[in-house]
């Protein structure tokens, strides 16, 4: 098996897909661009090491990244050679793991993914099933018992070198922000390309329980809901899967976060069920998503109003991407004018500005102010935009703030829906309904 991990196919197809997801360099700073002359001049050496069971895996350097509750998750970063030889090492135990695999399991799959997981929500409530189990382990990928991991591994992979291999990866290490090392003796450090893998086996037990009792259930990665149909079966399996996980998978379960409730005050992976029992996403996702809109079309980054937009174009495509199975039409409408207000929030603080700048228009520039005469600027902006010159002081001239002057009449018709969707500002009820309806989308 190592000689399979290491041959030359298995080893291009891996380097092109850390490559693709690029990364941020680990402990050793080299980047993406920096490993192929790395790799001409040491891999031999390398292979080699890797052989005879003497590499050491360098310690993966820690992140923290925000949560929406205010908390912080850690992330590993795996040094690129580390990443390369770890997608290896995935690509070939992959399919021999993959294939005994729940159909419950949705996460890091091919073929699968989080829609079919939410998707359980909808398909129960027409099955009758109204009630569910929210379980959340707490910090699963920092406490997976090293040695229930590698027994599990062990059923399906005979090489020593290879198992040898994972467990060094296991225990590497992780190198803190102030530069001490810390070590590992549990858990799988989230951000290499093996660890996705990993927690999969690690929970595959937990799956095959849920399948042998009966239950209708989803899970992506470590997030799972189980559905059943009244309030007592629901009690009933949040004790027994309580017990279960912290008896037989050594996961803490946490309490304060796990519960059994109707299925309609449920949430999963951004998704509930609405009144009409249809899938929509949650009060928190669109929370979150203003939270980043807000902070793309923060009044003081000062960037290219074409630099904002694309970002928040790409943002909200992906977002709305996401939540493409929402049955939320009302909701996008109302998100689509809220979210041209803050461009036109934008535009107006840029004609603020007190400094000499340039941005492409439909006739010419926008010419900033030399000194802050920002009258005079908005008023030569807005002018130029089709503004009625007898009433373009009421604008210009208003004290009013940024927020509100973002809905004024006389700034809404100069910077109307039209001329922003020219400029690129992303019209979220098209995209939407090109998701949504990409039948109809495609006959148009």
């Amino acid at each position: 098996m190592i000689e399979d991990i290491l041959g030359p196919e298995n080893l291009a197809q891996a380097w092109k897909r850390v490559k693709a997801n690029k990364g941020a360099p680990g402990i050793d700073g080299m980047t993406v661009a920096d490993f192929p002359a790395f790799a001409r001049e040491q891999w031999p050496r390398i292979a080699e090491a890797i052989r005879e069971g003497n590499h050491r895996p360098a310690p993966v350097r820690r992140v923290f990244i925000p949560k929406p509750d205010g908390t912080q998750r850690p992330l590993g970063i795996p040094t690129v050679l580390d990443r390369v030889i770890q997608q290896a090492v995935a690509q070939t135990l992959g399919p021999l793991f993959e294939v005994d695999f729940s159909d419950h399991s949705h996460g890091y799959r091919p073929g699968r993914s989080a829609h079919m997981a939410v998707a359980a929500m909808e398909e129960s409530w027409k099955e009758g099933r109204r009630h569910a189990v929210e379980c959340d382990l707490k910090s699963f990928f920092d406490t997976v018992n090293h040695d229930r991991l590698m027994n599990a591994l062990k059923e399906k992979i005979r090489c020593p070198r290879v198992l040898a291999l994972i467990r060094r990866y296991l225990t590497a290490g992780v190198e803190l922000p102030d530069g001490t090392l810390e070590a590992t003796p549990l858990g799988v450090p989230q951000g290499g390309p093996l660890s996705p893998l990993l927690a999969n086996i690690a929970l595959d037990p937990l799956d095959k329980e849920l399948e042998s009792r009966g239950h209708r259930f989803a899970r992506y990665a470590d997030d799972f809901i189980v559905l059943v149909k009244s309030a007592n079966a629901a009690k009933r399996v949040l004790a027994s899967l309580t017990r279960y996980c912290e008896g037989r998978l050594r996961l803490i379960v946490n309490r304060a976060k796990s519960r059994a409730a109707p299925l309609k005050s449920c949430e999963f992976l951004g998704y509930r069920l609405n009144n009409r029992a249809k899938l929509a996403w949650t009060e928190k996702a669109q929370h979150r998503f203003k939270e980043r809109v807000r902070e793309i079309t923060s009044r003081n980054r000062g960037h290219n109003v074409q630099t904002v937009i694309g970002e928040l174009d790409q943002y909200i495509r992906g977002w709305l991407n996401y939540y493409k199975l929402s049955s939320t039409y009302k909701e996008v409408l109302a998100l689509s004018v809220w979210v041209r207000r803050r461009v036109r929030l934008y535009y107006w603080k840029q004609w603020n500005a007190a400094r000499r700048a340039s941005q492409n228009g439909p006739e010419g520039a926008f010419r900033m102010a030399d000194g802050g005469n920002q009258p005079r600027t908005r008023r030569r902006n807005l002018l130029s935009l089709g503004a009625d010159p007898a009433t373009v002081h009421m604008a210009t001239r208003s004290r009013k703030g940024y927020w509100r002057m973002s809905q004024n009449e006389i700034v809404r018709f100069a910077l109307n829906n039209r001329w922003l969707e020219e400029q690129g500002v992303p019209d979220m009820r098209a995209i939407w309904i090109a998701l949504y309806y990409p039948e109809q989308a495609q006959g148009s």
